[in-house]
């Protein structure tokens, strides 16, 4: 090969993808992978990776950004602020929710979000959509034609007002999902159990944030997850479950894979690093630290633990979903606000893959290739996007990110770029960092500086999901797939 026929040539580092370690140079031309081996020629632009791990860029694949949440609060990182936090921390692909409200059709959602983000987003992205309104519109012509945009896959809510939708819909999703390849993201938690709770606690004045989490019972979530399998399993249609908190949920995720349940799932950092006893704080502070499901006990953070460790889990996400500490998002009454009136969720898109690297890899509960699974390579193939993103081969994009194990960061929220002004991991000591991230070739973050313009990031369309392709031991079809002429197929090829 001619002298700097390679835009970049990254060499020097060890390399880790998925499945192997090893070292060796990359070389990148036109934003994609176009050799990896070792000596290389230099390119155009020469990036000394020695003493650091070379690893795909991370794929967050549960990301609240610019989106107005049922309540209609709008959250506090936009497209900018959002996936300039993400590169800083390591991903370089996010994919956030285009939410559709009751009454709003799906084009108009889709075209609104898919502006916001084509002028602000720094990194490629792609779109999940929420559903709240599946009446026969959105099931005959909007959602198939989101679902041929690249738009595959599709997040519905079994809890809040606004936005749950009842098993008959449910059923009417999946039945859909099922005949477009599309895969189905389901919020899962028993809204009457949360609702019944939640009356009776303020009904006897307990509205400290702290009651949040008695109010969202381990119960509320496991028998909601229960039911989510059965209704996949009812009309053989995969499903994710997505923020899985308590290890009672996981075993039972556990016990369904087993014998062949069509069902997936994702944890989140705030249930490996969080507990319900932090909600516990003076006045309204612990606000900070409410999210649905909340975070539980120690027990259930071990269990998370396993079960990514052990594949039941098989993605790490942070459901970055971030609200200020103000009447624009926690608190819509001030002081005076009660735990149902706080807007849920907390952030971490920038520590999602640092918290990780520091408390999984560096203390030897996971290995390296299993950290790249879990934030990249699993994401990439869930959600059909290992065609590009996920890996590092010749023909994929460049996206990596060069971590530094020996760098140690005390958690602060002056450090990060989110627009947030809080993190619920204030002061935590970490090692390992990722200082410098490449986006199709494109250096984004080098020296702790961002390095590319506003809206320099693209728009992915995505294929149809493949992990579920490949998925042994799956459930035969169900008796009444021929009365009701289904097919008994899962998913359609690509």
């Amino acid at each position: 090969m001619a002298l700097h026929d390679f835009d970049v040539t990254v060499r020097g580092g060890r390399i880790s993808t998925d499945s192997e370690t090893f070292e060796a140079d990359i070389g990148i031309k036109d934003g994609l992978i176009t050799a990896v081996a070792p000596g290389l020629p230099a390119g155009q632009r020469d990036i000394d990776a020695s003493g650091r791990w070379v690893l795909p860029g991370g794929i967050d694949s549960h990301v609240h950004i610019e989106q107005l949440s049922g309540m209609g609060m709008m959250c506090a990182d936009d497209f900018y602020s959002g996936s300039v936090s993400a590169a800083f921390g390591g991903t370089t692909t996010i994919i956030p929710f285009a939410a559709q409200h009751r009454g709003k059709r799906i084009p108009e959602v889709v075209a609104d979000y898919a502006e916001r983000a084509r002028e602000k987003a720094v990194i490629d992205y792609g779109f999940h959509l929420i559903l709240a309104d599946p009446d026969e519109r959105a099931l005959t012509l909007d959602l198939p034609q989101a679902i041929r945009d690249g738009i595959t896959s599709l997040k519905v809510y079994m809890t809040y007002n606004q936005l749950k939708l009842d098993d008959f819909q449910l059923l009417d999703v999946l039945s859909l999902a099922g005949r477009e390849g599309a895969l189905v993201m389901i919020h899962a938690e028993n809204h009457d159990m949360i609702r019944w709770i939640a009356q009776r606690l303020l009904e006897r004045g307990h509205t400290a944030p702290k009651y949040h989490a008695v109010a969202h019972d381990p119960l509320a979530e496991t028998e909601a997850s229960h039911r989510a399998i059965a209704l996949s399993r009812l009309i053989n249609v995969p499903v994710l479950l997505v923020h899985v908190a308590g290890a009672e949920t996981v075993e039972l995720i556990r016990a369904a894979q087993k014998l062949g349940s069509h069902v997936h799932a994702e944890s989140c950092p705030q249930y490996l690093f969080l507990k319900a006893e932090d909600i516990d704080l003076p006045g309204v502070e612990g606000a900070k630290f409410c999210c649905s499901p909340p975070p539980r006990d120690a027990r259930s953070q071990e269990a998370v633990w396993q079960g990514l460790k052990d594949g039941t889990l098989g993605l790490y996400s942070s459901d970055h979903a971030p609200y200020r500490f103000d009447a624009s998002g926690k608190l819509p009454q001030g002081e005076a606000t009660v735990f149902k009136d706080m807007a849920n969720g907390v952030p971490g898109i920038e520590l999602r893959m640092p918290l990780l690297f520091s408390e999984g890899v560096m203390k030897n509960r996971i290995s390296i290739n299993e950290f790249v699974a879990l934030t990249a390579t699993n994401h990439a193939r869930m959600y059909g996007l290992a065609h590009r993103k996920g890996h590092i081969a010749v023909g994929l994009d460049a996206d990596l990110a060069l971590w530094n194990p020996l760098t140690h960061t005390t958690v602060s929220t002056t450090m990060l770029h989110d627009n947030v002004g809080y993190t619920p991991y204030e002061g935590m000591q970490l090692q390992g960092w990722p200082e410098l991230v490449m986006s199709r070739g494109r250096v984004v973050v080098q020296d702790n500086t961002l390095q590319v313009q506003r809206g320099s990031g693209q728009y992915i369309p995505r294929l149809r999901p493949e992990a579920v392709f490949t998925k042994s031991g799956t459930t035969p079809a169900p008796r009444l797939s021929g009365m009701l002429g289904l097919k008994g197929k899962a998913w359609p090829t690509n």
